[in-house]
């Protein structure tokens, strides 16, 4: 069954619940869908970016005391007084000040690595809650009560059961918006996140801007659940802001599945309902008050950690029998006129790159030295050399993964040292790894699409708006024309952690090439592949010299490499000790003693 069909079924159930459940169900349908919310932005975060926060509850504060202030402060400073005390103006007012958090949280912690993210946010989070129990002006620890309704075209959302329907309205348009957007080119990015920074890098993506958009969007669906929460409770103090409910949320993230859209919806409810149940029955089990429930929810991350690592959702979906399974619709793709290639060929036989003098020390380690190289269009040049000769390395001083100490590279004559690797990918020139770079849940078409990414320019509202449609169909055409290319057109909709390993390596070769490079780096294509895919992937390589694009290749396979190359560059210790034709290289004394085995 189509996802979209369990969307609209549990929409209706949703909807239709306050006609059937007593107010006391209902107020927990609420916390539900305000908790929803936020664990819904954590799941972009946490479970697609791949990054850790803790400081979503502080976000809800300012959500939440934004409009607080605003609707019940008599005498607003005189830049505010124009509002009214309008709660609508509220919701503008908190949105603003959480982005503004976010982008100032996120510009200070998301280009650091590791423990500073969360470190940052869990530091933030503190300081807000302080800040929101100190200030007068926001009640301090007594908060701020008397909080009006919200009210639109003179209808008032002046009780639970009508908060109800506003509140899960904003959560199933979030939903819709999350979806849109993660179906998209703009979500194909921040979807690499997780799969490789250096890989998404590479194919063109601004990986420190996808992260701030999943950032700044997983602020604004917490401020707006702080507004939600503020004008239902009519009543607002900082408890709620603390630490400990950062880390629920995160609980909640766990509990439904982090990578899952519908595992926020069931996070959030399991762990609302239960606790308040744990709540309710603990303290009568054990004869007296206490945080129990923290520590029983505790105990069960750890089990479900060790039971279902993915969340209940994932879990659940295993044990739906295949025909009742929510299945996605696959990008559908309208067949169109050969798109423009990206102005990126040149005239074959004329200097496409030129290395000089690169050296690059690690310390003591020269991995470098002095090394030069020349590529032609229409030229495939091999890089070989026994393992630790330093041709990765060298790869990557080309491709803008790392800086040479010394020396420069000329790309199409520009100076590329120190440029970051998806600008040099928009000069045109694209790569694949030593080590397979692909994102194993996405399909193979959404993989190779990736690599397109630099041909679209739709913004994330368009996204999130289905504003990019015609764009979109564009670049999935792309991909599926370079997929049918390097031959896995049959493979279009598979995930691509179920190819075997020769296959993924052809993937992302179709990725590079959606880019429309005038060079591509190979690193070791052809490792993991049979007699009769090497035979392929040397057809392709051959059709895409001929079509005037140079090509850099570091393997290991002599006979695939000798019976491609035009010229052979090898490198012992860091640098070149050898450089003809293939002939040449088989019949140089120093190559057969440093690689090909000696005179035997």
């Amino acid at each position: 069954m189509k996802s979209k069909t369990y969307f609209f079924i549990f929409a209706l159930i949703v909807f239709i619940s306050p006609f059937f459940l007593p107010t006391y169900q209902v107020t927990l349908l609420n916390y539900i869908g305000l908790n929803a919310l936020v664990v819904l932005g954590l799941v972009l975060v946490t479970g697609v970016g791949g990054m850790t926060t803790f400081g979503q509850a502080a976000l809800v504060g300012i959500g939440g005391y934004a409009t607080a202030y605003l609707t019940v402060t008599e005498q607003l400073p005189s830049f505010l007084a124009w509002t009214g005390g309008n709660p609508w103006f509220g919701l503008l007012l908190g949105i603003v000040i959480t982005v503004a958090s976010a982008i100032l949280v996120g510009g200070l912690t998301l280009k650091l690595s590791g423990h500073y993210l969360p470190l940052g946010t869990i530091a933030w989070g503190i300081s807000l809650y302080y800040f929101f129990s100190t200030i007068e002006t926001l009640g301090g620890h007594s908060g701020i009560s008397n909080i009006p309704s919200i009210s639109i075209a003179g209808f008032a959302f002046d009780n639970g059961n009508k908060m109800f329907y506003l509140i899960w309205l904003i959560v199933f348009i979030a939903i819709i918006l999350t979806k849109n957007l993660l179906n998209s080119r703009e979500g194909r990015a921040i979807r690499a996140l997780k799969g490789g920074q250096v890989m998404a890098e590479s194919m063109g993506v601004n990986t420190f801007r996808a992260k701030m958009i999943i950032f700044v969007i997983a602020a604004i669906f917490a401020s707006i659940s702080g507004w939600l929460y503020a004008h239902t409770q009519t009543f607002i103090n900082p408890t709620p802001f603390g630490l400990q409910m950062g880390i629920d949320y995160l609980f909640m993230a766990l509990l439904g599945g982090v990578g899952s859209i519908w595992g926020a919806i069931l996070g959030a409810g399991i762990f609302t309902m239960v606790r308040q149940w744990l709540q309710d029955a603990l303290p009568i089990i054990f004869g007296g008050q206490g945080h129990y429930e923290t520590i029983v929810f505790g105990l069960i991350i750890v089990v479900l950690m060790q039971k279902a690592p993915s969340g209940i959702w994932s879990f659940i979906t295993k044990l739906i029998p295949n025909k009742y399974k929510p299945v996605d619709l696959y990008p559908s793709i309208h067949p169109i006129p050969q798109m423009d290639k990206v102005e990126n060929q040149i005239n074959k036989g004329e200097l496409i790159l030129d290395a000089k003098n690169i050296t690059k020390k690690f310390g003591g380690l020269v991995a470098n030295n002095e090394m030069n190289l020349k590529i032609h269009a229409g030229e495939v040049l091999a890089l070989i050399g026994p393992n630790g000769a330093g041709k990765s390395t060298m790869f990557n001083q080309i491709s803008g993964v790392d800086v040479p100490t010394s020396g420069e590279v000329l790309f199409k004559g520009k100076k590329i040292n120190g440029i970051p690797s998806r600008e040099i990918a928009k000069l045109g020139l694209s790569r694949t790894f030593q080590h397979v770079k692909i994102l194993p849940e996405m399909t193979v078409l959404e993989n190779t699409a990736i690599g397109a990414h630099l041909r679209g320019e739709k913004s994330v509202i368009s996204s999130m708006l289905l504003l990019d449609r015609v764009e979109e169909n564009e670049l999935l055409n792309e991909a599926k024309y370079q997929l049918e290319r390097v031959g896995l057109g049959e493979y279009l909709y598979v995930e691509a952690g179920s190819l075997a390993l020769g296959q993924q390596r052809i993937l992302e070769i179709a990725r590079a090439l959606c880019a429309n490079p005038s060079l591509l780096l190979l690193d070791e294509p052809a490792a993991g592949l049979r007699f009769k895919e090497k035979q392929a992937l040397a057809e392709l390589l051959s059709k895409l010299r001929a079509e005037g694009m140079a090509i850099l290749l570091v393997e290991h396979d002599m006979d695939f490499v000798m019976n491609l190359a035009d010229r052979i560059v090898v490198m012992e210790f860091g640098q070149k000790i050898a450089e003809g034709l293939p002939e040449e290289i088989q019949k140089n004394e120093a190559v057969l003693e440093a690689y090909l085995g000696g005179a035997a």
